[in-house]
């Protein structure tokens, strides 16, 4: 069995959790607020809550922008700025 791909990571940069789905993800961001991200896989960001909006107010944006992120090919590689 696969681990989740969604990885949490704290503005620090702590991984803390895994999810299997967006929604999962995009409701930990409101519990580590300003700063935490979502990554794909741990390599990738997909979203950095503050900076992109705030996850929570709207699962189904943060699902579509994370998914033109990852399939568009505007991810951000650990280490790069936007």
């Amino acid at each position: 069995m696969r681990s989740p791909q969604w990885k949490i990571y704290t503005a620090e940069g702590e991984y803390v959790a895994s999810t299997k789905h967006t929604e999962g993800a995009s409701l930990l961001m409101d519990l580590y607020g300003e700063g935490s991200t979502i990554r794909y896989d741990h390599r990738k960001i997909v979203w950095t809550e503050g900076v992109d909006g705030n996850a929570a107010q709207s699962y189904d944006s943060t699902a579509e922008l994370i998914r033109t992120r990852l399939y568009g090919g505007t991810l951000i590689k650990i280490g790069e700025s936007k």
